[in-house]
């Protein structure tokens, strides 16, 4: 059924001739009794009978406009929800590693809520790949997701589209704050390499991490002994002071005590944060205004 014929069905139910109905949209009688006629062949019942020199619906035709009124309202809510100038209005789901998501998403929510008030945003915690699996199956609108330069993430499917870089993070050697550190290392193999005899610390939840310092540690000619995942910052914390093992720490994070975390200087380790979306999906209203409000 065509949804553009409805008007000329809905009209003449309020109006109750055709000439009426054709002055009111800007057309001719023919055009409205054609259209009307068309609308009766898409669903299959007569919509209008004789009734003296006019036409009258038939309970099949006041069935029609009766739903066809509902019909149109949506169409036109549609088609304002979808409108790139539209106030934004809805439900806008998001995935994101917990850092992206205290840095990034916490700070704009309460301006969000003053400038959009019918703007709604829900939060679920998610490392890349699982916030990515989200959004490919359009469980979610948008991943915060990252990288490291070190460890690329691999190209995202066609259907995806990433956003220019949110900020990036230098990280470092999370190690047992015992006083000494290696004496002048130039190279970030060089910093592992005096933790070579350890045992180390990876991600429970996104092989990044590991990638990372079996690289480092590859150049610097051991291979690494992970032995324990976590996907907490506070928990690597807790393995490394209980002496269980040295991981990647954030530079810029303050060290809890008993933690020192070790610049690793070349080639540095950065994390790179960016926002990844649908492709197509960039201009819906409240999106838009969450990307926008992430910078």
């Amino acid at each position: 059924m065509d949804t553009r014929r409805l008007p000329h069905l809905v009209e003449l139910d309020r109006l109750g001739s055709m000439r009426a109905v054709a002055e009111a949209l800007g057309t001719s009688t023919s055009v409205v009794s054609q259209q009307i006629a068309a609308l009766g062949r898409e669903v299959g019942a007569p919509l209008v009978e004789p009734d003296g020199r006019r036409v009258r619906l038939t309970p099949a035709g006041r069935r029609l406009a009766e739903h066809g009124r509902g019909i149109l309202t949506a169409v036109d809510a549609a088609r304002a929800d979808l409108d790139p100038a539209a106030e934004p209005a809805g439900r806008v789901r998001v995935a994101g590693f917990a850092s992206a998501v205290r840095r990034s998403l916490m700070p704009i929510v309460a301006d969000a809520a003053v400038r959009h008030p019918a703007l709604r945003l829900t939060v679920l915690e998610h490392e890349p790949a699982e916030a990515l699996a989200l959004l490919e199956a359009d469980a979610v609108d948008l991943a915060l997701v990252y990288d490291y330069d070190l460890a690329p993430a691999a190209p995202l499917p066609a259907t995806l589209r990433a956003g220019r870089r949110l900020w990036e993070t230098r990280w470092g050697l999370g190690v047992p704050d015992e006083g000494s550190v290696p004496d002048g290392p130039t190279t970030s193999a060089e910093v592992l390499a005096a933790y070579a005899g350890r045992t180390w610390i990876g991600n429970s939840r996104n092989t990044a991490d590991e990638e990372v310092l079996r690289l480092l540690a590859s150049r610097a000619g051991f291979e690494l002994r992970i032995t324990h995942e976590a996907d907490s910052l506070d928990l690597v914390d807790d393995l490394v002071v209980a002496g269980l093992g040295v991981g990647l720490l954030p530079l810029e994070r303050p060290a809890r005590p008993g933690v020192r975390v070790l610049d690793l200087p070349d080639p540095p380790v950065r994390l790179r944060a960016r926002p990844v979306v649908r492709r197509g999906r960039e201009s819906w209203p409240p999106l838009a205004a969450v990307l926008r409000a992430l910078g």
